[in-house]
């Protein structure tokens, strides 16, 4: 007998240990959508520009982020510093990624690595739906990335995109929070990793 309570406790404690802390106090519904989409990026007539800065390990980069939608599924993504000079240059073109650029000091693999993954996160425009979960007043898009997975935070009102969490099955690895006034273009966006010393803080730039 107190064998088989000590395997059910333990059984306990390993699934509850494993259990996804995103869907914590969701409900599962039924869901239509074939694809949860995206807007922040999508507009090739616009040039998004940002105030941004990066913190990576004991680095820190602050300067200009230039984000254009060439075409469908295209992407190029420029950093400099405020003075013009350039500190990454990235390409997202479908499935490819392209580095034309990366100053020295960011030219580690590990780091080019994690900043393609986040803004591959944050250009992609539409993405297949593998299950739908309600709260209070939010409705949030499980998808697949990968070997990882993206959680779509909608507001359940107005729609609007409001975070994306990315996770592997048991743990979240990165949040990126948007914050929109008309729910078209992220006014600010703030991209955090929960295990390593990494994290980007975007402001919309306004013309004086």
């Amino acid at each position: 007998m107190i064998r088989l309570l000590a395997i059910s406790f333990f059984s306990i404690f390993i699934f509850s240990s494993c259990a996804l802390k995103t869907t914590e106090g969701l409900r599962q519904v039924h869901f239509n959508e074939i694809t949860v989409e995206n807007p922040y990026f999508s507009n090739a007539k616009i040039d998004y520009v940002y105030k941004a800065k990066i913190e990576v390990y004991r680095k820190n980069f602050g300067g200009i982020l230039i984000i254009k939608k060439i075409a469908a599924d295209n992407h190029r993504i420029v950093f400099t510093t405020e003075f013009g000079s350039k500190l990454f240059d990235f390409q997202f073109e479908g499935d490819t990624f392209t580095k034309h650029f990366v100053v020295e000091d960011m030219d580690k693999k590990f780091i080019v690595n994690i900043l393609k993954e986040d803004f591959k996160i944050l250009v992609n425009e539409s993405a297949k739906v593998l299950a739908v979960y309600e709260s209070k007043n939010q409705r949030i898009y499980k998808t697949e990335s990968g070997d990882r997975f993206n959680f779509y935070f909608l507001d359940e009102t107005s729609e609007q995109l409001e975070k994306i969490v990315n996770t592997s099955k048991t743990k979240e690895k990165v949040t990126i929070d948007y914050n929109s006034a008309d729910g078209k273009i992220a006014d600010t966006i703030s991209i955090k990793h929960n295990n390593i010393k990494l994290k980007i803080d975007l402001e919309k730039f306004k013309k004086q």
